[in-house]
């Protein structure tokens, strides 16, 4: 046998080591043999080996020849070595001083021929139990490795490998045990390295499922209740983690077709994920045929521990079904959660939509391999052609068997917040903190925001109440939808807490008046006059960032000052000082009005002054304003037709400051008037 190995390795010291080092190391390693199990012969022959090189390595003529051929070699063929050329007595001892050189596939690979005929020992000779004993050994040590080089794959091989060899042989059930064991404790990571690979190596992915559905039913459900009884088994938090991991390598179809066959097994918890992929990949497709599915299985439901009514509230509000939704909405166990719909600064349909656009965001869109979790629109769900087709088709179902129809929707002026959706316990189990998974806000957004947020509308336009028919969606709908912003802060432990975003939105487009000409009335005396610019600010010039630990209340009007300029400012397409008072969501809208009325060929001018200002709280990075503000706008088309006028008046508008580093923006607002 040619043992790929140098005589350097095999005694275990560097190249550069001195004759008395070299004693040194050939003492201790004969004096610690291995103890797993091999005969007392096979332990002399390892140490006659390690003699023969430590004899070879303190000659230094024999070694200077034995260095020359080394390097020889290796500038010839880098990647090879100077093997050591071993009688058959000796090939046993040779592969143990192998693996514990570290070379574990090498000897593994060496043993496994030697045990194949025709070179197999005689059956129940020491030589065959030492070379199954060392093949055992070599695999884990080589499957250990392979593990440490993330090929889980490769490693798995091995342990089969073994595995078989070990039944072949029928000589060490104690080895063969540990290697079953270690190939089971492997699985979860063979799972997470097949999935996790590029979805065109279908083979390895189409394995992967093979594997995680194996699992799955293997543990008896997510639940884990057949694994209860295995000690040996994945422990619950364990398989939680590891299944929050390759959730998202998994496509929303995947996800669907394994939910499914697991509810089918009995796992109402497969069968709540079941609800999240299809309404993922009905809303992300435009399919609300898989969103009226979704809906169904809801239904299908039976854990007790389950309130389906936010569920369905969500489901029949993408369906169109308001009047259902707000059935189920107001059904909803969770007195928490019915105090925040209660106490949200807008009607009844800007509660259900905003919390169904979190519940989307949060809870549904992430945690799939194709869907982007990113931007949920409400308006372009509604606004897509098969969407306002199918929710027709269903209207006119109910029409046709004397049912009322459920699809208007009613609203008299959109405020925005935001809600946590919280986690919902299943079985014990927290979802969907523990198997949906979550990501937190994005620093910027991640204050102590706890006020919502309200557009300057007219207020003529909030009193007013209109129906919406989802099959003829027009820019009332839309606008209604496009109103709804939000944030969540997670907290699966605490209950939904209000988190309120910044709005600002045009009126509807319902309740727009007819184009009038241009009015010369002057506002009643008792309204105050609107100006464009306050004293506090000159016009022409440039406001500069607030950076003061604690800005006392001229600076804080100021900047709220600043806001209301910059803001009227950007509606007419002019530059603005934006940037320097409010955070990059505020912009956004901003920049999405002006947008519009680019679009519409539209001009709208704001005259607005802050004409009172209380401090109502501060905090080291977070300070709320009430201010008065006086307050007019008007929006004229091309030609010069007013379109939308808000009359003068005075407005209570409660401001949120955040800090952003040292420097003070406005992060949300809320009108009260």
């Amino acid at each position: 046998m040619d043992l790929p190995i140098d005589h350097f390795r095999l005694l275990g010291v560097s190249p550069s080591a001195q004759a008395d080092a070299i004693l040194r190391r050939l003492q201790s390693r004969c004096d610690s043999p291995p103890d797993q199990g091999f005969t007392h012969e096979v332990i002399v022959q390892r140490e006659t080996l390690l003699r023969r090189s430590a004899d070879l390595l303190t000659d230094a003529a024999a070694r200077a020849e034995y260095e020359a051929a080394l390097l020889a070699l290796s500038e010839s063929h880098p990647n090879e070595t100077v093997g050591l050329d071993l009688s058959a007595s000796n090939e046993v001892a040779g592969l143990i001083l192998l693996w514990e050189a570290g070379a574990a596939q090498e000897a593994f690979q060496l043993a496994r021929q030697g045990l194949q005929p025709p070179q197999a020992p005689a059956l129940g000779s020491g030589r065959e139990s030492d070379l199954t004993l060392v093949a055992a050994l070599a695999c884990r040590a080589a499957a250990e490795a392979e593990q440490q080089q993330r090929r889980y794959e490769s490693a798995a091989q091995l342990l089969r490998d073994g595995i078989e060899l070990q039944q072949r042989m029928g000589k060490l059930p104690d080895q063969e045990a540990l290697l079953e064991r270690e190939l089971k404790s492997l699985l979860p990571f063979r799972i997470l390295d097949l999935l996790s690979r590029d979805l065109s190596a279908v083979s390895d992915h189409d394995q992967g499922i093979a594997l995680l559905d194996a699992l799955v039913r293997e543990r008896g459900g997510l639940e884990g209740q057949l694994s209860l009884a295995d000690s040996s088994a994945m422990t619950q938090a364990d398989f939680e983690s590891f299944f929050q991991q390759i959730r998202c390598f998994l496509t929303v179809q995947e996800q669907i077709d394994l939910f499914s066959s697991w509810q089918a097994e009995g796992s109402d918890e497969a069968g709540f994920l079941a609800v999240f992929a299809l309404t993922a990949a009905g809303f992300s497709r435009r399919k609300p045929e898989l969103i009226e599915q979704a809906r169904e299985q809801v239904q299908r439901l039976s854990t007790i521990d389950l309130d389906p009514m936010p569920l369905l509230g969500c489901l029949d509000l993408l369906l169109g079904n308001v009047a259902e939704a707000a059935n189920h909405f107001r059904s909803i166990r969770n007195p928490e959660l019915l105090r925040w719909l209660s106490d949200h600064p807008g009607d009844d349909l800007a509660a259900q939509c905003e919390y169904c656009r979190v519940w989307l965001e949060r809870d549904v869109m992430p945690g799939h391999r194709d869907v982007d979790p990113a931007g949920v629109d409400l308006d372009a769900w509604f606004a897509d052609r098969d969407v306002q087709a199918y929710v027709d088709r269903l209207d006119r179902q109910s029409a046709s068997s004397g049912e009322a129809p459920t699809s208007g929707l009613t609203s008299s002026g959109v405020t925005s917040s935001g809600v946590s959706t919280g986690g919902i316990t299943i079985g014990g189990m927290s979802f969907p903190s523990e198997w949906l998974g979550s990501s937190d806000p994005a620093p910027s957004d991640r204050d102590e925001l706890r006020v919502g947020a309200n557009s300057e509308d007219d207020d003529q336009a909030t009193q007013t109440t209109r129906q919406w028919r989802p099959w003829a969606l027009g820019a009332a709908g839309l606008a209604l939808l496009s109103a709804l912003v939000f944030a969540v802060q997670r907290n699966s432990n605490q209950p939904p807490k209000p988190e309120q975003r910044p709005s600002l939105e045009q009126p509807s487009s319902e309740s727009i008046p007819p184009p009038q000409k241009p009015s010369a009335e002057k506002p009643s005396p008792a309204q105050p006059q609107a100006n464009l610019r306050s004293e506090t600010t000159a016009p022409g010039t440039a406001l500069a960032p607030l950076v003061a630990d604690k800005p006392d209340e001229q600076q804080l009007r100021v900047l709220i000052q600043g806001w209301l300029d910059s803001k009227a400012q950007a509606l007419q397409g002019q530059p603005s000082d934006l940037p320097v008072v409010a955070r990059p969501r505020l912009i956004e809208r901003v920049d999405q009005e002006r947008a519009a009325d680019v679009a519409a060929g539209n001009t709208t001018v704001v005259e607005a002054s802050v004409t009172a200002l209380d401090v109502v709280s501060r905090q080291p990075r977070r300070i709320e304003l009430k201010a008065e503000v006086a307050y007019s706008d008007s929006t004229t088309n091309g030609s010069g037709a007013v379109v939308r006028r808000t009359k003068p008046g005075s407005l209570s508008i409660t401001y949120i400051l955040g800090r952003d580093g040292d420097q003070w923006r406005l992060t949300a607002y809320i009108s009260q008037g």
